[in-house]
């Protein structure tokens, strides 16, 4: 048994044994353990979670089609105490000019665009009420454990290690270090959630996008609110798209109003954008200001803030799945469905449909194999019905820009979903990975963003503050920088130094010292959105896991 990063030769790790090792306790691998045990009750079954407990590092806006929460605990509305509080009561759609709105008729969205059976809802809160259920049908779930490795045993994955603990900064062993210990499983599931360490490494050593577009990437940064009761419309899901994003840029915004006068407000910017000084944490504080948003936070109190990648590629960047020894599931496959905003439920279908195949093969007898037929069958179920019908909307908001392109994308829509998944335009094509998408930055011109207000405004570290990220800073930094020297002379003296204003929390920063500028990497602040991973110009930053537990402790986001 091999393990393709190992720190410290020394000590050797002690192990444990499972049916299946689970890595990440979002909704796929949650759904996935669950349906295991469903299946068969003496199964072992590990889920490993790096965030401080279940739900501390989930981040969603959200609103969940609650169709695989019917699939995996059909008698879940008789019960009390679960987290589908506030159903979807009313829709509204806008397209935001800088002083003016235009809404958009519902009639006129197509019908998978329509909320209504829906929940608005804290997905972390959903994942605590999904781990509990877990737990109670026998699963084993250790949160702050991250799974930083994974082990080999010739050609085949065996299993994940949890990282070392108490590595000075060097990377030395400290006076309170601890190997991490090897979890090893007969199927490994990797559920991390979007561009997850493990399934990178693990895409890249099996090719596993052979054949496939690239995948494409969003940022999501999303505030919660308390407002006051004149501003609160409980069940009201609102999106908007247009201001403040340029027309060659694309994103959109959403509001939706949860129970207890809370308000989700959020802000999606695709990472194709070409202009190295767009700031997409600075066009969400600036969208707050449109005359039709900033009403509904007179008075109230931000009371939480984080930020995320989404996976945008769909139907062409879904990568192949399956791997000797196991099965990317979740968002680590990319089920995101992009004009929905939608990919908790595909997420626990692949969790669920992977747990069948997976369960059917142990019966069977059969142990590390490679689960191949997942990687056509997705294409039949729900999911790849989800999918197919909204293939064409991402590229063809980067073909014509955004008013343009979603009035086309919706048309679209309209007939992939009346004539069963037929397209005028065929199935298009996503031509460059998003960090191949950004200019040099003599071809754009510097946006001068208006200073923070501290009330309905605010700045990074501040917002920071808020995700109660927490870090170690004696440890070795968890972002790593594979070669200095090119971040100056590209990162830097070509692009202008991006880094700065693409992270959503203020973890790069270029300082200038004696004549010189410094590329400095605050890892502490890191709130574990991985855009640095995905939007870099020269993929020279590397996201790997901090020590278990560390990052944000997300409340009811």
């Amino acid at each position: 048994m091999t393990d393709a990063q190992e720190p410290v030769e020394a000590a050797e790790r002690e192990s444990m044994e499972f049916d299946v090792v689970i890595v990440g306790a979002g909704p796929a691998g949650l759904a996935a353990a669950i349906r295991l045990k469903q299946i068969d009750e003496n199964l072992s079954v590990v889920v490993l979670e790096k965030g401080s407990e279940v739900g501390a590092h989930i981040l969603s806006g959200a609103v969940v089609d609650p169709v695989a929460i019917d699939k995996l605990l059909p008698d879940w509305r008789k019960e009390d105490g679960h987290p589908f509080k506030t159903p979807v009561k009313k829709d509204i759609f806008y397209l935001l000019t800088k002083t003016g709105k235009l809404r958009l008729p519902n009639f006129a969205m197509p019908g998978l665009m329509n909320n209504h059976g829906n929940y608005i809802v804290s997905l972390g809160n959903v994942c605590r009420w999904l781990g509990e259920k877990a737990e109670a049908l026998g699963v084993e779930i250790y949160p702050g454990f991250a799974a930083a490795h994974v082990l080999y045993d010739g050609d085949k994955v065996v299993g994940v290690a949890t990282g070392d603990m108490g590595l000075l900064a060097d990377g030395t062993p400290g006076p309170n270090f601890e190997r991490g210990m090897a979890l090893l499983g007969k199927y490994i599931l990797i559920g991390e959630g979007v561009r997850g360490s493990l399934a990178k490494e693990i895409i890249n050593k099996y090719d596993l996008s052979k054949g496939r577009d690239p995948q494409k990437f969003g940022l999501g940064i999303k505030e919660l609110w308390e407002v006051s009761d004149e501003q609160h419309q409980p069940g009201l899901v609102q999106h908007s798209f247009g201001w403040p994003l340029h027309k060659n840029d694309s994103g959109g915004s959403f509001l939706y109003h949860l129970e207890n006068n809370q308000v989700a407000v959020g802000f999606v910017i695709n990472l194709n954008y070409k202009n190295p000084y767009l700031s997409p944490f600075e066009e969400f504080q600036r969208f707050k200001t449109h005359p039709a948003i900033k009403g509904v936070f007179e008075g109230a109190k931000r009371v939480s803030y984080g930020a995320r990648a989404i996976t945008e590629g769909g139907w062409q960047s879904v990568p192949k799945v399956s791997f000797p020894g196991g099965v990317l599931i979740g968002c680590s496959a990319g089920y995101m469905n992009v004009p929905r905003i939608k990919g908790s439920h595909n997420a626990m279908l692949s969790g669920m449909y992977t747990a069948q195949a997976v369960a059917e093969a142990l019966a069977a007898g059969r142990t590390g194999d490679e689960l191949s037929q997942l990687d056509e069958s997705w294409k039949s179920t729900e999911i790849g019905k989800d999918l197919k019908k909204v293939r064409n909307t991402k590229p063809l908001w980067t073909k014509f820009g955004t008013p343009l392109g979603i009035m086309i994308g919706g048309i679209d829509m309209w007939c992939t979903s009346l004539f069963g998944g037929w397209s005028l335009f065929g199935t298009m094509k996503h031509d460059k990975a998003d960090y191949q998408c950004l200019e040099p930055a003599s071809e754009h011109q510097k946006i001068d963003y208006p200073k923070p207000d501290g009330k309905l405004t605010f700045d990074r570290l501040s917002s920071v503050y808020l995700s109660n990220t927490n870090h170690g800073e004696d440890q070795p930094p968890h972002l790593k920088l594979l070669d200095k020297d090119l971040q100056k002379t590209s990162e830097h003296d070509i692009f202008a130094g991006p880094s700065a204003r693409y992270c959503p929390a203020g973890v790069y920063e270029w300082v200038e010292e004696g004549g010189d500028d410094r590329f400095v990497i605050n890892f502490q602040n890191c709130v574990h959105c991985k855009t640095c991973d995905i939007k870099d110009p020269n993929q020279n930053i590397n996201w790997t896991c901090p020590q278990g537990g560390e990052g944000p402790v997300y409340g009811n986001m």
